[in-house]
């Protein structure tokens, strides 16, 4: 057996990936959405809880690298447990052009999968808020604090900010799904999903799915004492991040990768 797919077979393989995708029934796809929700936002959390304290006393760098490795099995649990993320779709693009789904199977995916991954994200926050974890009695913990401070950075950002660094981030997202398909067996698998994954966190790109958790965690933390930090905020950096993702994967890998590999080939 193979231990890896090349990339003419990788780029074949997204597009029966696609199609599946696009024609799962919607009920199904939206509980699938809201777990990815929860497992990108349990990475989320790790990275919040093992970074806090970190930047002043090993220094702003490792802070960024550690937060970046422990974020990465947030898409370890998407791709090996199994669930629809919004940013790894965007590789449907593939079969869209290869004209095995139409435009509206591809919309109804993406929006059906964003607002699941909202769900679910949202539902990991309130549970990570009911449980203390970041502060009891509005008052919040070290890692509460972090979480505010987390949270306030990214709404701070402005609009072109967050949709330049959403580009960045889900090319490198979707490039590390298109690495796990190619692998063959879980360790692979794990190892195509850290360092892309570790590389976006610790370079300051933005993912929409992760900042469904970040910025609602940071406000429920925050308890509304946190200036510039509401849900208005939140809407518009995960929105901007939204459009840089979309971006970043279906134009830079997906659109690409097509191109190259798919465009012309006689295989179905």
């Amino acid at each position: 057996m193979k231990s890896f797919l090349s990339p003419p077979e990788t780029a074949q393989s997204l597009v029966g990936i696609g199609k599946m995708k696009a024609n799962l029934p919607i009920d199904k796809m939206f509980f699938l959405a809201i777990l990815a929700g929860v497992y990108i936002g349990f990475g989320a959390h790790l990275c919040t809880t093992a970074t806090t304290g970190v930047a002043a006393k090993a220094g702003f760098g490792f802070a960024k690298f550690l937060g970046g490795a422990v974020f990465s099995v947030g898409l370890m649990l998407v791709v090996i447990a199994g669930s629809e993320l919004f940013t790894g779709n965007c590789l449907m693009p593939v079969a869209l052009y290869k004209g095995e789904i139409k435009f509206n199977g591809l919309l109804k995916n993406w929006v059906v999968v964003w607002i699941g991954n909202f769900v679910g994200s949202l539902l990991l926050a309130w549970i990570i808020y009911s449980g203390g974890l970041n502060g009891v009695g509005g008052a919040a913990s070290a890692v509460g604090e972090n979480a505010i401070a987390i949270a306030s950075g990214k709404a701070g950002l402005s609009f072109g900010q967050v949709f330049f660094r959403g580009i960045g981030c889900n090319w490198l997202v979707c490039l590390a799904v298109v690495l796990a398909i190619s692998s063959q067996d879980i360790v692979s698998k794990i190892f195509s999903c850290f360092f892309p994954i570790m590389a976006f966190v610790a370079m300051g790109f933005e993912h929409s799915v992760a900042n469904m958790y970040f910025i609602p965690a940071g406000i429920f933390a925050a308890h509304g004492t946190a200036a510039g930090l509401n849900w208005g905020t939140a809407l518009a950096n995960i929105g901007a991040a939204t459009l840089g993702n979309i971006i970043g994967g279906g134009f830079f890998v997906a659109t690409f990768y097509w191109f190259i590999y798919v465009k012309d080939s006689k295989e179905n």
